[in-house]
């Protein structure tokens, strides 16, 4: 298990505690020692394994946010300390990892949760039973529900409720109501069935469903399938590479002339380059960072997004992606929190319940004790590829 640490301190000026009496030297002390204390912030990822491509853009996110914060004074008035593992990929290393950051780090807060879905769940109660502030850059709604039991957890995304909603919008538009979902059977994959399940029916959709392991290379027999039972959109939703399978076997068996639609979890500018022509036909529902440049001008988050680009670009040599996105709102969402409850780490939770309208990179996020995650469908859009690049096909 791979980790890393970065520290910051600060440091009382020696002259300030020889000037004062010696009554007030021990008080002054004290006070100063918890100042120079670095925030103690904990992340896990997955950096290498299956979900590495999400992992080192969300690890470069965090890295921005981390020194940009520090160079600004921290979080709370305290320089950040941050510490991350690897969960390379796996939900028992994530585990153990999170159980490390908290037991011997004593880590106050932890940003992201392994870059998987399934990863964030497992971590979800543990973080929770030790009142440790979790705000998750992963998907699945469940990271957060219920909120009785999960207190100290929040999420950084869209629900893929909403993600649902919008495509539903979209469908509307176009007149369709026979539908595929064709999703992997990780915990990403699994809670969007769950959500479909629920905003199908209401939505009026004639949705069947499909699944595939997230390291299948061959899914002829389930889009066989679908194309026999006449969809005429296919969703399709995970965050591996089987999601390229996907494209180029729909595309043998003449699906790519359907509305084929991914989920956010796909928009990665090498996936379209694998996929090559098979994508010619696809759109996929966005959060609004790979378009930014295309947003209209009255768009709450086009400012905040053109900037972290740029910052971003002349840091890493390239494109941010919509998982640095994440974890970048993960450490902004942070530091908000604890504007609202003066710098005290033990009210973060409530800090976060408090954010109201805030314009993050990922969205407009609003929390309250009752909902903890803080994005609506309003934030995403839906975007095709097109001249090697991510263009905006629907806004509203």
């Amino acid at each position: 298990m791979q980790f890393g640490r970065r520290s910051f301190l600060k440091m009382v000026p020696a002259a300030a505690l020889a000037a004062t009496g010696t009554g007030t030297v021990a008080g002054l002390w004290s006070s100063a020692a918890r100042a120079a204390e670095p925030l103690r912030v904990g992340s896990i990822l997955s950096v290498t394994g299956p979900a590495a491509f999400l992992g080192e853009d969300m690890k470069a996110g965090l890295e921005l946010a981390v020194d940009e914060f520090n160079a600004a004074g921290g979080m709370g008035g305290r320089k950040i300390e941050w510490t991350y593992y690897d969960a390379e990929s796996q939900t028992q290393k994530g585990i153990t990892a999170t159980r490390r950051l908290i037991s011997q780090d004593k880590v106050e807060v932890i940003l992201s949760g392994g870059n998987m879905s399934g990863i964030a769940l497992a971590m979800a109660p543990i973080t929770n039973a030790a009142k440790v502030p979790f705000i998750s850059s992963e998907g699945a709604l469940a990271i957060v529900t219920p909120v009785a039991e999960r207190q100290y957890v929040f999420k950084s995304t869209v629900d893929d409720g909403d993600v649902l909603e919008r495509i539903a919008d979209y469908l509307d538009k176009k007149k369709i109501k026979k539908v595929a979902l064709i999703a992997d059977t990780s915990g990403f994959g699994q809670g969007a069935v769950g959500q479909m399940k629920i905003v199908g029916p209401k939505r009026g959709l004639d949705v069947m469903y499909e699944s595939f392991a997230p390291s299948d290379t061959d899914m002829m027999p389930q889009l066989t399938r679908i194309r026999d039972a006449g969809a005429e959109a296919i969703i399709c939703w995970t965050v591996t590479p089987a999601g390229v399978v996907f494209l180029k076997q729909a595309q043998q068996l003449g699906l790519d002339k359907k509305t084929l639609i991914h989920s956010y979890g796909f928009v990665s500018a090498d996936y379209m380059k694998l996929a090559g022509d098979a994508a010619n036909t696809l759109l996929l529902a966005s959060l609004k960072l790979p378009v930014g440049d295309q947003l209209p001008d009255s768009d709450p988050l086009k400012a905040g997004i053109l900037k972290l680009m740029k910052a971003y670009e002349a840091r890493f040599k390239r494109p941010a992606s919509i998982y640095a996105a994440e974890s970048y709102d993960a450490a902004l969402l942070a530091r908000e929190a604890l504007k609202k409850v003066g710098g005290d780490v033990s009210k973060l939770s409530q800090g976060m319940e408090q954010i109201k309208d805030f314009p993050g990179i990922s969205g407009v996020f609003t929390f309250s004790p009752e909902r903890h995650s803080g994005l609506s469908k309003q934030d995403i859009v839906l975007v095709n590829w097109r001249d090697g690049r991510f263009n905006l096909a629907d806004y509203a």
